[in-house]
């Protein structure tokens, strides 16, 4: 019979093709389940895979919803290889947007004649301090009360849409908005404003590569780096050497959660310009799937944050085109992470052949 034996060392072969072998089992579980939804396969994977990268407006999308993505996955990394679970990604991203669409409509009422998009670093950084706040509840309840992070981040989702709810359809609301839940659109001089001509994407993209870079050199090539690492792989060790639970505990919670503020902050003033209660399609949380399928590592997330962007804009596609169901993303979502982490099992462990 089939059984697994464990490894002397984990495989780093297997460590690097596991994502990959994922990629392919979902692609082909994904034909299977168009051919039983009556759907051509091949049409149905081309549309998924081949269509977000038809063109520069279709490449200019897909950049579009990965820029969230890959921001806030870039702050959970490091709170993840920290051992903090920050499953709140999706709040601490709807008070960056709530931070940064305050700032824009109160720069507006000052009537400051600046050129477009002349604000918009203030709007950014108002959503930066707005997630920073939010995560710092939940590392405030941890470090004082021994509070579970998860399940404080988790609920502070909830409180966090309940708040934008009764903004955007109180105080905030647009008086000349025929009735809508939104904001009034915001003053130009705090838009971001697109790249190119004719597309959506926006000038705060060009963050994420610096970012990127930043969270590499931070995590693998500083000395507090190091300390979160150690701190997240092996507690008693890091408390024998002296290194702070507590400092980690506030800087990992804090830098993620000022991450997913800075791309909600993103939302609101570049494809929206307004806030609606709909700002997040549940970016916050599709950014654990993200983190995870890159390997908790920033390189990795570009290119995971990229592959989920792409299957968000294939569900859109497919639902217009083919008439597929809209949950479908989500399944495909849920079945590349089950993948992986079943893949996963691999890398410490071999398949034998033989007795029980």
């Amino acid at each position: 019979m089939l059984r697994l034996e464990a490894r002397p060392e984990p495989s780093k072969a297997l460590s690097l093709a596991s994502p990959l072998i994922a990629l392919v089992l979902t692609a082909v579980i994904a034909a299977i389940l168009f051919a039983l939804l009556g759907k051509d396969p091949v049409r149905g994977l081309a549309i998924f895979f081949v269509e977000p990268l038809n063109g520069l407006r279709a490449v200019s999308e897909v950049a579009l919803k990965a820029t969230p993505l890959i921001l806030c996955a870039l702050g959970l990394a490091v709170c993840y290889r920290s051992n903090v679970w920050n499953i709140g990604a999706e709040g601490q991203l709807l008070l960056g947007a709530v931070a940064g669409g305050g700032m824009a409509l109160w720069l507006g009422t000052l009537g400051l004649d600046a050129g477009r998009g002349a604000l918009s670093p203030l709007v950014l950084l108002a959503g930066l301090a707005g997630g920073m706040l939010w995560a710092g509840i939940t590392a405030l309840l941890r470090d004082r009360f021994n509070a579970s992070e998860i399940l404080v981040s988790l609920m502070l989702v909830y409180v966090a849409q309940q708040l934008v709810n009764y903004l955007v359809f109180g105080p905030w609301k647009d008086p000349q908005g025929f009735n809508f839940p939104q904001t009034p659109t915001f003053d130009p001089s705090t838009w971001l404003p697109p790249l190119w001509r004719g597309t959506r994407l926006h000038w705060g993209a060009l963050a994420v590569p610096v970012l990127v870079l930043l969270a590499w050199m931070f995590l693998f090539r500083s000395w507090r780096g190091f300390q979160l690492q150690v701190g997240g792989l092996a507690p008693a060790a890091a408390r024998y050497a002296g290194f702070s639970s507590r400092s980690a505990l506030w800087l990992a919670l804090l830098g993620s959660g000022g991450l997913a503020g800075l791309a909600g902050a993103m939302e609101v003033a570049g494809p929206l310009r307004q806030l609606t209660p709909h700002i997040s399609t549940g970016i916050g949380f599709t950014a654990i799937i993200v983190c995870f399928v890159g390997r908790l590592h920033p390189v990795g997330i570009v290119f995971s944050g990229i592959l989920l962007s792409m299957m968000l804009i294939g569900g859109e596609l497919g639902q217009s085109r083919l008439g597929l169901p809209n949950a479908l993303s989500g399944v495909f979502q849920g079945l590349l992470l089950f993948l992986l982490l079943a893949c996963d099992t691999l890398v410490a462990y071999r398949v034998k052949w033989g007795k029980a």
